[in-house]
């Protein structure tokens, strides 16, 4: 064997050695970016110079072995410090979690809480070891993220918008985000997923022009280079049921309302939506998770199925608010991923992706980032799922 066949040889061996050994699975977590400055997020809190880390902070337990505050094993990092963003693309990636969906926001006919992304993650030297892609966050703001205002639930921004700021909206995310080495694609067309269905069709208008809507979106990104668009559609009780006249009605279906809008995927932002918070993990997560074999079944598009850390947001209420509190541990949360592994292993006509709430819910209670308790026994549970070695 010549010297040139033992180096192509030896090459082909790497090669192989490293494609059996690349990530099978995408595992996406759920980006809350609340946790720095912004000019408009300060009126929200007290003091107002650190974001939501304000109230994690000053959460008090409200009864007997109530675990608050969570305390941050890295500290208070500012998330749009793109040294604290390297920090966790480094601890994600290594542990199995390789995209980032990141919550977005526009009110007031401008983006609001951008920095995180534009300031850290994108500004993060380590950037191109992940993925992201966005959520459109376009519920209304309201008073229960100001915890002296909590109790009342007022209004502060609506998140619907009209076809004309939907437009702009379409702009901002084609230009400033799909066209980035790191935005995530499936079938080369960016991932983009909204919140709230019913939001988005009370301000433009109905079934009808939310259709046309998400039509011109798709011919936007087709003209920005892209073979299209995934659209993804967060399936919850709030997603607007039409039914066969095209209507949104108590006799509509949430089949047909994929097919009216041409929705590519589904997936869940947090169990919350699926099952009340009682007090034992394994029982709310069971009820969350209970639907899967109905969507599969009943859907046409994928469902990429979901699993939630926890739930306490007692942080943002001075009443006691209802938690998940018994067997809320990395342990019984890798039951669940598991779960989800079989999912995706039984749907092998559809990319293997895994949602995760969340990366950093913090004054929620369901995140990933290492704290005082578990330290980094949550992302070891990823970690051991879809990360470990093949037998």
């Amino acid at each position: 064997m010549t010297n040139r066949m033992m180096l192509c040889g030896a090459l082909l061996a790497l090669w192989v050695g490293s494609a059996s050994a690349a990530q099978k699975y995408d595992v996406a977590a759920f980006y809350w970016p609340s946790c720095h400055f912004d000019e408009r997020w300060a009126p929200f809190f007290p003091d107002g110079k650190e974001g939501e880390w304000e109230s994690i902070r000053n959460c008090k337990p409200k009864w007997e072995g109530h675990w608050q505050p969570r305390v941050p094993a890295w500290g208070y990092l500012m998330d749009n410090d793109p040294k604290a963003m390297q920090k966790k693309i480094e601890a994600a990636t290594s542990h199995g979690v390789n995209v980032m969906i990141f919550d977005w926001y526009w009110f007031e006919n401008k983006p609001f809480l951008e920095s995180a992304l534009n300031d850290g993650f994108l500004k993060a030297k380590n950037v191109d070891k992940m993925k992201f892609y966005l959520m459109w966050a376009n519920h209304d703001a309201n008073t229960s993220w100001d915890i002296r205002r909590s109790h009342k639930r007022h209004l502060i921004w609506p998140g619907s918008v009209d076809l004309p700021v939907f437009k702009i909206v379409v702009a901002r995310v084609i230009e400033k985000y799909f066209s980035h080495p790191s935005y995530y694609k499936i079938d080369g067309k960016p991932v983009f997923s909204i919140y709230d269905m019913t939001n988005l069709m009370k301000g433009l208008g109905g079934v009808k022009q939310t259709a046309e809507a998400l039509d011109y979106f798709r011919a936007e990104v087709k003209k920005a280079g892209f073979p299209g668009l995934h659209l993804q559609m967060i399936y919850w009780n709030a997603v607007p049921k039409i039914d066969d006249s095209g209507f949104a009605s108590n006799k509509g279906t949430a089949a047909n309302t994929i097919k009216a809008f041409k929705i590519d995927s589904l997936t869940n932002y947090q169990f919350v939506h699926l099952s009340r918070p009682i007090a034992d993990y394994n029982h709310w997560a069971d009820k969350a998770i209970s639907n899967w074999p109905k969507w599969s079944s009943d859907f046409e598009v994928p469902y990429f199925p979901h699993v939630s850390i926890g739930w306490d947001n007692n942080a943002r209420f001075v009443r006691k608010m209802g938690a998940v509190t018994k067997n809320v541990n990395p342990e019984t949360f890798k039951k669940y991923l598991l779960k989800a592994k079989t999912y995706a292993d039984a749907h092998p006509d559809q990319p293997k992706l895994i949602t995760i709430n969340a990366w950093n819910e913090w004054v929620e209670g369901s995140y990933l980032e290492p704290d005082e308790r578990f330290g980094m026994g949550y992302l070891e549970a990823v970690k051991d799922v879809f990360l470990s070695p093949e037998e």
